[in-house]
């Protein structure tokens, strides 16, 4: 349920104006004057704030210009008795997404409410397509090995399902990639796909950063925080390197996944999500639950479908395919005129022991354009896969 914030020091109207959110279903909080709505609007989010523009101590301009500085994104809905055509243009050139005079038009209150709602997706889809093109950018499964074409395969049959797929392999492999094929493929490839790194925040954190939290529910708790569940509501949420997860957080995960419900740290209230889990892990996690360290019910849960990504070493023939592709993306992304293997080069590239894989093959392709000329031959890639052979 929407949480829609009224700013007004007249009761009437924010009475008027709370029956008529309520009664389209909306969760209404209210701010007799300014000051009390900026700190309101500040420590706890809003999809839309109402706010009038007369008001003693700090008026409704006074106040866009508070949530400006605190960073606050909620649509602002201008509302004045006294307004004027300057006053709306002043209002919107402040950062007000519309203004609505008195007395209050119903008609009016849910379509502009409509509009706010859906620049607001449209907002948060812009930030998170922004996000996935600069780190996705010219990225897609390479390579003609068996293995990789039975991958292959295998998301295309099962993208289009919601299937919990986990996904495994040494690090530097392309699971990350295997898992925004599966997002890209499926039905949900228009709505978020969000990535957790489980084994990047602290297990005091990990609860909050995937299920949210209540304002107060911990010391830094200042304001309600949506956790990744809930951001990823009708797309995918990626859950990289599982295996590093609390037993805490696992046991909440699989509530999550067996009831289709999490609860926001702090908080009682049980949450509906609509979230397809693709999840991912460098561990064996068999012997991880040998030995107790994870949950064999959540392992059931998540493991519907798996998928193996194999190490470099495992797929060497695909070495000068991946190389190509590298050449030309850092080249690109340095602005610097395309250069070309020599066939020698070519050879040591597929000779070189990489214990990093694919992450550490883009890494020596970058150190090979930046450091070499125009044609990169097999002394180069000798001397410059180790960065200890490197001399100044």
């Amino acid at each position: 349920m929407s949480k829609i914030l009224i700013i007004d020091d007249e009761r009437a109207i924010r009475r008027a104006l709370r029956e008529i959110l309520e009664f389209e279903k909306f969760d209404v909080d209210e701010a007799e004057d300014g000051k009390q709505g900026v700190e309101k609007a500040v420590s706890e989010e809003y999809a839309i704030i109402f706010c009038d523009i007369k008001m003693p101590n700090m008026d409704g301009m006074e106040v866009l210009d508070a949530l400006k500085d605190a960073a606050v994104e909620s649509p602002v809905i201008m509302i004045s008795g006294h307004g004027t055509i300057d006053t709306a243009v002043q209002a919107i050139k402040k950062g007000a997404f519309d203004f609505i005079e008195k007395p209050l038009d119903l008609n009016r209150i849910l379509v502009t409410i409509r509009n706010a709602s859906d620049r607001a997706a449209l907002v948060e889809e812009r930030k998170v397509l922004k996000k996935t093109v600069q780190r996705f950018k010219g990225t897609s499964i390479i390579g003609e090995t068996p293995e990789i074409l039975q991958i292959k395969s295998m998301i295309e049959k099962v993208a289009p399902s919601d299937a919990r797929v986990l996904v495994t392999g040494e690090n530097g492999t392309g699971k990350e990639l295997v898992a925004r094929s599966l997002h890209d493929l499926s039905n949900r490839k228009d709505q978020a796909f969000i990535e957790v790194n489980c084994a990047a925040i602290p297990a005091e954190l990990i609860e909050s950063e995937l299920f949210g939290h209540e304002k107060g529910a911990f010391t830094s708790a200042i304001k309600q925080k949506k956790g990744k569940f809930e951001l990823a509501e009708g797309g995918t949420l990626f859950l990289d390197e599982i295996g590093d997860m609390s037993a805490s957080a696992q046991a909440k995960v699989l509530r999550a996944l067996q009831e289709n419900v999490i609860q926001r740290v702090g908080g009682e209230k049980d949450i509906k999500i609509n979230t397809r889990v693709v999840a991912a892990t460098n561990k064996d996690l068999r012997k991880e639950i040998e030995e107790g360290r994870f949950r064999e019910d959540l392992y059931h849960r998540l493991a519907v479908i798996l998928i193996h990504v194999p190490s470099l070493n495992e797929r060497r023939e695909d070495i000068p395919v991946l190389a190509e592709h590298f050449l030309t993306m850092v080249c690109n992304e340095h602005g610097i005129s395309r250069k070309n293997f020599s066939p020698d080069a070519l050879d040591a590239l597929k000779q070189t022991d990489w214990t990093g894989n694919i992450r550490e093959l883009r890494n020596i392709i970058e150190r090979l354009v930046i450091l070499c000329g125009e044609t990169i031959k097999g002394e180069d890639v000798r001397l410059f896969s180790n960065p200890k052979t490197v001399k100044n």
